[in-house]
């Protein structure tokens, strides 16, 4: 006789999950998340497996996946343990960084407390926009560098916070693209790889920002750097959403970036 499994009821799932019964029971209103059963009296109860969409649900929502999104990344990416790898991997990067900005505020909490100065070195660790000062110099020289460095120092403090809203908002949309399954020839795709090619050449001072200047050369170079580099990475959910980024930057870049010295390097 086969064991009977578990299930919960609406009202301890809703509890555990940090949620709501309502909530849950507009899931289901949505299709999102069907109970596994429900009572006589009306009751919804919820499996093993209802609670595994439901924790990838929360995962995607805390990415800032609308419902519609969600769902089309559950048609697109039904192996729950590899889904789940994938967030895996992304919550580990952002813990790492979320660490460090933990630590460089204790330190400046005991700094002030006791009367001492706060350390610069120390007090924007995690939040470091220089972080790859080295690589950019390497690659496309200090000029390239020291230009969009004075560009991101000119800006107020509200301009760099709606910058990095703006690029946050790309990392979540690539990110919904990648564990949703998504074809990197893909027309939505190649439109997130038109926005990423548009933002890039948006920054004073790179190739892709000069006319004449080898913009394909500079995203393809960009592109390798995300999947090799584990910093770049992160910001595309781990390695597979990074190589998911490369692959659809390298096929737009092939149909609308011509080569070095073209003059025609900016996103169409």
């Amino acid at each position: 006789m086969e064991a009977l499994r578990r299930d919960w009821p609406i009202q301890d799932i809703a509890k555990l999950a940090g949620t709501t019964s309502r909530t849950l029971r507009h899931y289901d209103d949505v299709g999102l998340l069907k109970p596994s059963r429900v009572g006589s009296n009306g009751y919804r109860y919820y499996d093993g497996d209802a609670l595994l969409a439901l924790q990838r649900i929360l995962l995607l929502r805390e990415l800032g996946l609308g419902l519609p999104a969600i769902a089309e990344v559950f048609r697109n990416q039904t192996d729950t343990v590899t889904a789940l790898g994938r967030h895996l991997e992304w919550l580990g990067q952002e813990q790492e960084r979320l660490a460090r900005q933990m630590a460089s505020v204790r330190k400046t909490i005991r700094t002030v407390s006791t009367g001492g100065d706060p350390v610069a070195e120390e007090m924007f660790d995690g939040f470091d926009h220089t972080q790859y000062k080295d690589e950019v110099e390497e690659r496309w020289g200090k000029d390239t560098y020291a230009r969009s460095d004075a560009w991101w120092r000119g800006m107020g403090p509200a301009e760099q916070q709606a910058w990095k809203a703006r690029v946050a908002g790309l990392g979540r949309d690539w990110i919904a693209a990648a564990t949703g399954g998504v074809d990197p020839g893909s027309a939505g795709a190649q439109d997130l790889a038109r926005r990423h090619v548009a933002w890039l050449t948006s920054i004073p001072g790179t190739p892709a920002s000069d006319d004449g200047g080898d913009t394909r050369g500079y995203v393809l170079g960009l592109a390798d750097m995300y999947v090799a580099d584990p910093r770049f990475a992160a910001n595309y959910g781990g390695t597979a959403g990074a190589a998911f980024v490369r692959d659809a930057l390298r096929i737009y870049a092939g149909a609308h970036l011509p080569g070095a010295g073209s003059g025609q390097g900016k996103a169409e």
